[in-house]
């Protein structure tokens, strides 16, 4: 069996359920968008969490391609993770920039979990790239990050808005 078929049902289960997060991420903050948006901080920290889900479905998805290689699928990953970084690193610019929001451990807590995913993609793409099947492990890691942190701010950022 060949390595990426072997994790075939995995990114099957992780593109339904990154899409239908998403949609519900986004359907959850446009019940309060007015107020989320007077938060530029909520704003791209959704929009973060929003990004790891669809990065998630990306990865799985491309891992999904018929007769991929594994450095292929390693290109594939690193430039979905690379676009996710853009909103990640702009949530991570607001939130700094808005220390008021939460104490400074708290906060470097929150910037480390939320880039964990990303990371995970970047690393476990450029283990691929090398053709080391190990990589596919890390970046299912990665996707499960992915949800877990987009489902954590997003929550915190919906609550947020109400206080």
């Amino acid at each position: 069996m060949d390595t990426l078929d072997a994790w075939r049902d995995f990114n099957v289960a992780m593109v339904g359920a990154t899409s239908a997060l998403a949609g519900l991420v986004i359907v959850a903050a446009s019940v309060n968008i007015t107020a989320i948006i007077k938060a530029a901080s909520l704003t791209a920290r959704i929009a973060a969490g929003i990004a790891s889900l669809l990065m998630g479905l990306a990865a799985s998805a491309i891992a999904l391609w018929p007769e991929l290689s594994l450095p292929g699928l390693g290109i594939g990953v690193l430039i979905v993770a690379a676009l996710s970084a853009v909103f990640q690193g702009a949530a991570t610019a607001r939130i700094v920039a808005n220390p008021a929001v939460q104490g400074r451990a708290r906060r470097n807590i929150n910037i480390v979990l939320a880039w964990l995913p990303t990371v995970a993609l970047l690393v476990g793409g450029s283990l691929l790239l090398a053709n080391l099947p190990v990589g596919i492990v890390i970046i299912a890691v990665g996707t499960l990050l992915a949800i877990t942190t987009a489902l954590v701010v997003s929550w915190v950022a919906l609550v947020e808005v109400l206080r």
